[in-house]
């Protein structure tokens, strides 16, 4: 697990895209640049989208893991604003 502290977090899990990238905009909106938050995510076409979508948008992927019931988690730190 990791030792990178969160700010937020956001459970995507069962969301279809593309509310599942939507949500995640949702909560970095909320958060100031440089925060941390922690997505879990669908494995196939969510882990596959959102993480290029928000690197697109100007943020960054700390960490990408697979947990153990196959879902994913992700954290991204928000860029600026």
């Amino acid at each position: 697990m990791s030792t990178i502290t969160t700010d937020a977090s956001r459970d995507c899990r069962n969301v279809g895209c593309p509310m599942n990238m939507v949500y995640t905009k949702v909560e970095l909106a909320k958060l100031s640049p440089g925060q941390v938050l922690e997505v879990i995510l669908d494995d196939g076409p969510p882990i596959n989208n959102v993480p290029k979508s928000v690197v697109l948008e100007g943020h960054e992927i700390l960490e990408k893991s697979r947990c153990d019931d196959g879902t994913w988690r992700i954290l991204i730190r928000c860029g600026k604003k």
